[in-house]
């Protein structure tokens, strides 16, 4: 189950969407920026039934 969010790059401080697969449970993930093309790690937060209750971006080199 793919979940659309809208996030900010930490980086550019750009917005754009980006798709969280949620059938894997908790993750982390990178995924490049669209805009400055930096990673951005990911950290998704899925609930016992599939359900995405959180979404952080966090820069890579923190």
């Amino acid at each position: 189950m793919l979940e659309e969010r809208r996030v900010e790059c930490p980086y550019c401080g750009e917005a754009f969407a980006s798709l969280v697969d949620c059938s894997g449970g908790s993750q982390r993930y990178i995924e490049d920026c669209p805009v400055c093309c930096r990673p951005i790690e990911f950290q998704a937060e899925v609930d016992g039934a599939g359900e995405l209750i959180g979404l952080m971006t966090h820069r890579d080199d923190d």
